[in-house]
């Protein structure tokens, strides 16, 4: 029975790998791509780290998968917000889906108190 649950953990998990890399071949531009990369990609990692650790079966191993998947969803929305704000910073255009763009308003308030005004 460990070994169905495994798999179907691993099927899963592959599965939103796939969507996850599908997502950052597929879509328009970085802020989008680090969207896709992180929600999609940490799932799927999480997923085959579980199965991992569903299918050894022993506490050294289940203490690391669990210290793994805690490093990745505390490591990889952190980059994937870093990745994305250099990026706009460094004038990478955002695709015209960008409805609300609350960094150009952030920026411009603060370049407005700089200036003093």
């Amino acid at each position: 029975m460990t070994d169905l649950w495994t798999g179907l953990l691993m099927l899963i998990g592959s599965g939103f790998c796939l969507v996850a890399a599908l997502g950052i071949v597929r879509l328009p531009d970085t802020l989008t791509r680090m969207h896709a990369a992180t929600k999609a990609g940490t799932l799927g990692a999480g997923l085959l780290i579980g199965a991992e650790a569903l299918f050894y079966s022993d506490l050294g191993i289940s203490m690391r998968a669990i210290t793994m998947f805690a490093l990745l969803l505390l490591t990889a929305p952190v980059a994937a917000h870093l990745i994305g704000r250099a990026s706009y910073r460094s004038g990478v255009t955002p695709s015209d889906r960008l409805w609300v763009d609350e960094l150009k308003r952030d920026n411009d308030e603060r370049s407005a108190s700089d200036r003093g005004g």
